[in-house]
């Protein structure tokens, strides 16, 4: 009986034993689902409001915005190329007249009916005041001077107006954080400076401006991106690399510039009047009774030759960065400084055409010089 019964044991006990494990092996599972489950819906709750945000940037809005708003130098704000929608404030706006409405009817108050049909003739008529100040408003494009990868780039828009019509409160610019004011009130025109961070070496073109105004009360937003079709030249950001490879350096070239000095001897010429009597070859007068002078050479500039096969350990743009500090480096000096790269050899120079020509040169290769 005894045995019987704790075979019995056993059998429940093994059971229950097997059934615990596999509940805790569904209770893993279940968890690892319910996690997953919670990130999903956490990672679409973040990409919700950056697919919102990013209509506006959409490729098929671009294309239809691109025909619509061409690119141009110079382009002048009209029905065309402006928007408008109410803003946050505006959508409440509605709201309250609507209540407002709703009160008058209810209370059949006949100054609450005045009060809402007044906020109604105000909330359309602001649609016009926000659109005219925008229309006729003209943006013309401006110079771009190089810059290093990772700067920020300034970019110069002029705005003016014709007429007597004034615009104010206008906002523009490429990024929310970096957004200026401009105001059209005494001056017809008016220049702004916009900066934008720039990324990879290469040609950069910021994209559409956008320009907009919630003037004059803040009911209505009217805006507009234009393409002004500006670009600016980026140079690899220089890595430094400690001070110039003695390899680099060609010994012995340069202009030898003829001194009374203390460098190498070059030679005798005839005494002049005026020479120091240092260097009168006192010996070679003793022997033939002419006065000679000694004359001295000294190279006073070095040719360093930037090479692209010296830096064989560094991938490509780690070289074009190591070959910028070098060339920001050399630009200092008085050593004139030369260029070798596949496919490109600049001859020796020193001065500030030769330095923006081997920069460009850096920032352009093994790209498309027109994009």
């Amino acid at each position: 009986m005894t045995d019987k019964k704790t075979a019995l044991d056993a059998q429940t006990i093994a059971p229950h034993g097997i059934d615990k494990q596999a509940l805790d092996k569904q209770s893993l599972d279940r968890q690892s689902l319910d996690r997953q489950s919670l990130d999903r819906q956490s990672l679409d709750k973040q990409a919700m409001p950056t697919i919102k945000q990013g209509f506006w940037r959409s490729k098929r809005f671009n294309i239809w915005l691109k025909k619509r708003v061409p690119p141009a130098k110079v382009v002048t704000l009209g029905q065309r190329n402006i928007f408008i929608l109410p803003t946050g404030q505006g959508l409440y706006f509605v709201v309250l007249i609507f209540f407002m409405m709703l009160a008058g009817i209810n209370y059949q108050n006949s100054l609450i009916f005045a009060l809402a049909f007044l906020l109604i003739s105000l909330f359309i008529v602001s649609i016009l005041h926000t659109f005219r100040n925008l229309s006729g408003l003209t943006i013309q494009a401006g110079q771009a001077g190089p810059v290093f990868s990772g700067q920020d780039a300034a970019f110069t828009v002029t705005l003016s107006r014709n007429g007597a019509r004034t615009y104010e409160s206008i906002v523009l610019g490429w990024h929310a954080d970096m957004m200026q004011g401009a105001d059209l009130l005494d001056n017809t025109e008016d220049q702004a400076r916009l900066y934008v961070t720039t990324g990879q070496r290469g040609w950069f073109n910021p994209g559409r401006l956008l320009i907009q105004t919630n003037y004059p009360v803040g009911l209505f937003r009217a805006w507009s991106w234009v393409d002004l079709d500006m670009s600016v030249l980026v140079y690899p950001g220089p890595v430094a690399g400690g001070d110039i490879p003695v390899s680099l350096v060609a010994v012995n070239e340069g202009e030898a510039l003829l001194k009374s000095g203390t460098d190498d001897f070059h030679g005798l010429r005839q005494h002049q009047a005026g020479d120091s009597l240092r260097h009168i070859a006192w010996k070679s007068y003793a022997r033939t009774d002419e006065l000679l002078t000694k004359e001295f050479n000294s190279f006073v500039d070095r040719t360093v030759w930037l090479d692209w096969d010296h830096f064989t350990a560094m991938d490509p743009e780690a070289r074009l960065s190591r070959l910028c500090f070098l060339v920001v480096q050399l630009s200092q000096m008085t050593d004139d400084y030369g260029l070798r790269i596949p496919g490109i050899l600049i001859q020796p120079a020193n001065n500030p055409e030769h330095k923006n020509k081997v920069l460009k040169a850096l920032a352009l290769f093994g790209l498309d010089p027109d994009e």
